[in-house]
């Protein structure tokens, strides 16, 4: 039986294996979406088909300026500050890093167990964590270059 520190590390290096497989999929779900929506045409506005509907609607939105062409303006209106600026930005982008490193033994092994864990605080029931296990994993394998590798995430 794990003890408390053991079993928080491999509850992470289990979430970590089934973060890369969904967050690469959800990063190709991502990219699809506007290529599928740039493929729906109708005409007017509106669609209404007999499984599904669509409507167009134009309207203003306001959008925050970039960060980058905002800083770009400032310093060409205001040379001197944009210059103080652009340097109390440098400043803080060299803040200390704390990063957590993690990994498997040589020659251990997390189990089903350890992952079905993972899925149920996730909100998944006993069955679909028994179902979704084996394809996850499977995913994760072809993702991930070596299964012993060293891991780490930013904790400060």
């Amino acid at each position: 039986m794990a003890n408390g520190t053991e079993k928080s590390i491999i509850d992470l290096i289990a979430a970590d294996r089934l973060y890369r497989p969904v967050s690469s999929l959800g990063g190709k779900l991502e990219r699809m979406r506007p290529k599928l929506a740039a493929l729906v045409t109708f005409p007017g506005d509106k669609f209404q088909g007999d499984r599904v509907y669509a409507r167009v609607e134009t309207g203003v939105t306001l959008k925050a300026k970039g960060m980058k062409t905002a800083i770009e303006q400032f310093s060409s209106q205001y040379p001197a500050h944009g210059a103080v600026l652009k340097e109390m930005i440098a400043e803080q982008r060299q803040d200390r890093e704390t990063n957590l490193y993690f990994g498997t033994n040589s020659g251990c092994r997390l189990d089903a167990q350890d992952y079905m864990q993972v899925m149920g605080n996730l909100g998944f029931n006993d069955r679909q964590a028994i179902e979704l296990y084996p394809a996850l994993m499977d995913v994760s394998r072809r993702i991930a270059k070596e299964r012993d590798e060293e891991r780490s995430i930013l904790i400060g």
